[in-house]
C-alpha cells in the first residue's frame, strides 16, 4: 500500500515536471530586455525564446516572429532546443513505462517485473530532468557572463526571464519524481521465518504412546 502511494506521488510530480517543461519550451521568455542605465524608461521591451522573439510595446501590442534560420542561431539557443525536445519526448515516455508498471495496471503480472519497469520509469525521468537542467544553467550562465561584460553595449544586455523559473522548477519536480520512484518497490512477499512442524508421535505395538515422545 506504501508502495503504491510513492508511486501515485512520483508519477504526480513527474507529470507536472514533464507538462512544465512544455511550457518553459515553447514560451519565449528566457531572456528579456535588461532596464538599466538609459533602459529604465524604454517604449518597447523585448523578449527571447527557443523558437521566436517578441517586442511588447508600452501599449500592450504585442508582435512576434519566428528564427528565420536555425543554423544562424547561437549554440547555446540550438542545443537548448534539441534538449528539451528531447527532454519532453522521455517525459512522455518515462509515463508510458511507470503506467506500464503500476501497480493499479495489469500489463504486467509479475510483481518483481512490475517494480523493476517502475524503476526504469523513475530512472527516465530523472535522465528527463538533467537534460532539461543543462541548457537552463547554460543559457543562465551566458545571460549572466553578458550581463556583466563591460564590451556588451547596454541595449543587447538581457535579464534570466521567466520561462528559465519555469525550467528550473520542472527540473527540480522530475528530479523529485523520478527519485520517489525509485524509492517506490514494493517489499518482498517472501517470509524470512520457516514455519517448523513437531514430529508426529508414533503408537506403541500396545497402542500406548511411545515415552519418548514426552521426553
Amino acid at each position: 500500500m506504501v508502495s503504491a502511494g510513492l508511486e501515485i506521488i512520483g508519477l504526480g510530480l513527474c507529470v507536472i515536471g514533464s507538462l512544465l517543461v512544455m511550457v518553459a519550451c515553447g514560451l519565449p521568455m528566457w531572456k528579456v530586455t535588461a532596464f538599466i542605465e538609459s533602459n529604465i524608461v524604454v517604449a518597447q521591451t523585448s523578449w527571447e525564446g527557443l523558437w521566436m522573439s517578441c517586442v511588447v510595446q508600452s501599449t500592450g501590442q504585442m508582435q512576434c516572429k519566428v528564427y528565420d534560420s536555425v543554423l544562424a542561431l547561437s549554440h547555446d539557443l540550438q542545443t537548448a532546443r534539441a534538449l528539451t525536445i528531447i527532454s519532453s519526448v522521455l517525459g512522455v515516455l518515462g509515463l508510458m513505462v511507470t503506467i506500464a508498471g503500476a501497480q493499479c495496471t495489469n500489463c504486467i503480472k509479475t510483481e518483481t517485473v512490475k517494480a523493476r519497469v517502475v524503476n526504469a520509469g523513475g530512472v527516465i525521468y530523472i535522465i528527463s530532468g538533467i537534460f532539461v537542467l543543462v541548457p537552463l544553467c547554460w543559457m543562465a550562465n551566458s545571460i549572466i557572463s553578458d550581463f556583466y561584460n563591460p564590451q556588451v553595449p547596454t541595449a543587447k544586455k538581457r535579464e534570466i526571464g521567466a520561462a528559465l523559473y519555469i525550467g528550473w522548477a520542472a527540473a527540480a519536480l522530475l528530479l523529485l519524481g523520478g527519485a520517489v520512484l525509485c524509492c517506490s518497490c514494493p517489499a518482498s512477499g517472501n517470509s524470512s521465518y520457516s514455519v517448523k512442524y513437531a514430529p508426529t508421535k508414533r503408537a506403541t505395538p500396545n497402542g500406548d504412546y511411545d515415552k519418548r515422545n514426552y521426553v
